[in-house]
């Protein structure tokens, strides 16, 4: 839908029980092209949280690789562009985003429990 309405449609803001919905532009780990995807997000504070999912199919997905070795990335909002580098939540942070994703989606842990190993929690910061 961002790509057949020129980017006019198909992005919003997380509201209450809602996440929201960004563009997220890497560049490629092994091509240095930029690549783009929709993902599901978050606000925390000025961080934006997402989870490296693929469908909750087995292999990580390829933005999150890209970001593990290019950490420095574009987001596009409904409210607009920003530059951001992203990490991986661990810890006790973890566990707090985690169960944050769980107010937007309440079969988080029974779908995460599909994938063999953890569901990275990605926080990406403003630069």
């Amino acid at each position: 839908m961002y790509r057949t309405s020129g980017g006019r449609r198909g992005l919003w803001r997380p509201k209450g029980t809602k996440w929201g919905a960004m563009r997220l532009t890497t560049t490629g780990r092994r091509t240095g092209q930029e690549r783009s995807v929709i993902v599901g997000y978050f606000e925390d504070g000025s961080d934006l949280v997402t989870l490296a999912m693929n469908g909750w199919a087995d292999p990580e997905p390829a933005w999150w690789l890209n970001l593990q070795a290019h950490p420095e990335a574009g987001v596009t909002t409904a409210d607009g562009p920003r530059t951001v580098r992203a990490r991986a939540a661990r810890g006790d942070e973890r566990e707090r985003l985690w169960a944050r994703w769980r107010e937007y989606d309440r079969k988080l842990d029974a779908y995460a429990a599909r994938r063999p190993g953890e569901t990275a929690v990605v926080i990406l910061e403003p630069r």
